[in-house]
């Protein structure tokens, strides 16, 4: 098979390109350039690198060490345009709504699953395949994704939102092995990158302090936070946009009582709305309606009990799955789920399956709207 690898310069897609020459394939690699600091004015750079060297230049130069080492082509596609257009807009279109979208979701879906297939295509590969953890299983007559073997890395709630015709497509070599066993592969290996840390930042922006980081697009505006269930002003935050539901830290109230979390916010009249201990009412809902549901699975059903994710890295939850339509759907816990937030992703599963997943619009609390509920409450 002749096949396209994501090289990032990470160990993960390192060892993903050394599996797949190990097993005999044809293959070449191509990093991914798809942020051009000076062009979308990011002056911030990154602190933690020496001499301000550009993210995505330090993730080449390791990329053609890799390739170096394990003898194999790389080649260097831009995306930038791409991933301005369909991926930053939305996120920060998002975020001036008061939505806490997700880019590496978007990024998946746009650039590496879309963009990056068709360059594929176009130059004659069978397939691409990537250092996900996920795991991909092809038959004859269908294609699907299941959560990978090692459950701390799982990464199939960023992959929720490709095309499943992209996933027909791809190859996921780490799905049945663990990190550690990753990082011995490259070590083994003597890649110069064995011992570099994951990527937590932004998908390929890196990365840098946040908040300073939105700042260069959605100038801050500082106003009032609030506790939602006294009406008492406790302090300014430095812009409504830059916080997320059930958000703990950077509030900057601590000597008003708390633990605080942000349970709401108002863009209109830019307040932030707080509340005070991990069990406060207005941290949790009883369902949610999640829209753009993107269906990687068969779902020919009206009603499934199942698990989802309404974020990376939380438990799976169980839950009752109602379809509305073709791609939405009501989501029915009625024990409560904490931190459930607009604009970010749920993702559904069945047993290590992955259903799909769409974006959450409404959350509520029983019957009402839980955010016009506190925005309510601010106002009587």
């Amino acid at each position: 098979m002749k096949i396209l690898v994501g090289l990032s310069g990470g160990v993960d897609s390192a060892v993903c390109a050394y599996l797949l020459k190990q097993q005999g394939h044809d293959v070449t690699c191509a990093f991914m350039r798809n942020w051009d600091a000076l062009a979308n004015n990011d002056v911030l750079g990154n602190p933690t690198l020496d001499n301000d060297v550009c993210p995505q230049e330090s993730d080449w130069m390791d990329a053609k060490s890799v390739a170096e080492t394990l003898g194999l082509e790389l080649l260097r596609v831009d995306f930038v345009k791409e991933y301005w257009d369909d991926v930053f807009m939305t996120f920060i279109n998002e975020y001036k709504l008061g939505r806490t979208p997700n880019p590496d979701i978007l990024c998946n879906k746009y650039i590496k699953f879309q963009s990056f297939i068709e360059f594929a295509r176009k130059n004659g590969f069978d397939w691409v395949a990537t250092g996900h953890y996920a795991k991909v299983v092809h038959t004859d007559t269908n294609t699907f994704l299941y959560k990978a073997d090692d459950d701390n890395k799982d990464q199939t709630y960023f992959l929720c939102q490709i095309a499943k015709e992209a996933l027909c497509n791809t190859l996921f070599p780490l799905g049945d092995i663990d990190k550690p066993e990753v990082r011995r592969i490259a070590k083994e290996l003597n890649l110069s990158i064995a011992s570099k840390k994951d990527s937590t930042g932004i998908c390929f922006i890196g990365e840098r302090n946040f908040r300073q980081f939105l700042k260069n697009y959605l100038p801050a505006k500082s106003g009032l936070i609030i506790n939602i269930d006294t009406n008492e002003e406790l302090g300014k935050h430095d812009g409504v946009l830059y916080y997320t539901i059930g958000q703990r830290k950077g509030l900057n109230i601590g000597g008003a009582g708390g633990p605080w979390f942000v349970v709401g916010k108002n863009v209109e009249n830019n307040e932030l709305y707080v509340a005070s201990g991990e069990d406060n009412q207005w941290l949790k809902s009883t369902r949610c309606i999640v829209t753009g549901v993107n269906w990687l699975a068969d779902h020919n059903f009206e009603l499934l009990d199942c698990q989802a994710k309404f974020r990376y890295r939380q438990k799976d939850n169980e839950i009752t799955l109602h379809i509305l339509d073709e791609t939405t759907v009501e989501c029915i816990y009625p024990n409560g789920i904490k931190s459930v937030t607009p604009g970010q992703e749920a993702v559904f599963y069945k047993d290590g399956l992955v259903l799909g997943g769409g974006v959450i619009d409404q959350v509520f609390q029983g019957d009402e709207d839980l955010f016009k509920k506190i925005i309510n409450k601010r106002i009587l």
